[in-house]
């Protein structure tokens, strides 16, 4: 009768164990959706983070385009599955004022300093205290990348808090005229030549203008399709992938910016 019980008592350990180790893995795989407040107001972000903690990881943050959420980016962009080794960050935007939404009803960014609070910038400050806090972040491996108005918001990062920041990823981007890029950082920059809403010649523009801060601006060599790589003896190098759809994040996208990333540091 006792060795039963016993035996019932370790199979339901055992038991719980396994749920316990599935819920772990089913939190990993969802993410966290993490708490801040800036200025009073309550902002969130969903967070993926590596199994082991003790490691030193670097930290991506994710911004989505004007309209989008932490949730549908984390899918689009699953930087999370091509990196597990990383800290991801999907942040959530507040409803913004844009050019097709001049009520501000859907969720954004702001594009430039000194609008709306610097809200968003603050937001970033805030969230790069605490993540280092909670966290073992590589400081020499920060990244920020982002799609159409998270573009924008990333240019503002590289042009108003550009110190922390090891690298950027644009997608659908373009610089606003406040925006001044002074420290040179290693890009990548994906843009569509049909793109209706940014068009490839503001994105263009906003390349050129890295170009001359990276001293990338020889001849660019191939680099894979629709891939161009613009080399810098300051190890800050230009690499665009030019390609012949509009306002999207294509599907390919997330793998040779994680592939970037995994390759530049701070310099």
């Amino acid at each position: 009768m006792r060795r039963r019980v016993v035996m019932k008592f370790r199979f339901a350990i055992a038991i719980a164990l396994v749920v316990l180790a599935a819920s772990a893995h089913t939190a990993q795989a969802q993410g966290t959706v993490m708490n801040f407040t800036v200025d009073g107001v309550k902002r969130q972000a969903l967070v993926f983070a590596p199994k082991d903690s003790k490691e030193k990881a670097p930290l991506v943050f994710a911004w989505h385009g004007h309209g989008g959420n932490m949730h549908g980016t984390s899918q689009l962009m699953h930087i999370q599955t091509l990196w597990p080794e990383a800290i991801v960050v999907y942040p959530q935007g507040l409803p913004t004022v844009s050019g097709g939404d001049p009520q501000g009803t859907r969720p954004g960014w702001q594009a430039e300093a000194g609008t709306n609070g610097d809200r968003d910038l603050k937001f970033f400050d805030e969230m790069l205290q605490t993540l280092r806090q909670k966290f073992s972040v590589d400081d020499e491996r920060i990244y920020s990348m982002g799609f159409s108005n998270g573009a924008f918001f990333s240019y503002l990062l590289w042009s108003a808090r550009p110190k922390p920041l090891a690298a950027f990823a644009i997608c659908a981007g373009k610089l606003f005229p406040s925006d001044q890029l002074t420290e040179p950082r290693a890009v990548v920059v994906i843009a569509g030549k049909n793109d209706p809403r940014v068009h490839i010649q503001d994105q263009q523009q906003a390349i050129q203008t890295a170009q001359q801060l990276d001293s990338a601006t020889g001849h660019g060599q191939p680099c894979g399709q629709m891939c161009t790589l613009y080399t810098s003896p300051n190890h800050t190098p230009v690499e665009t992938y030019i390609h012949p759809g509009g306002h999207v994040y294509p599907p390919w996208a997330s793998d040779p910016i994680v592939k970037f990333f995994k390759a530049h540091k701070h310099p």
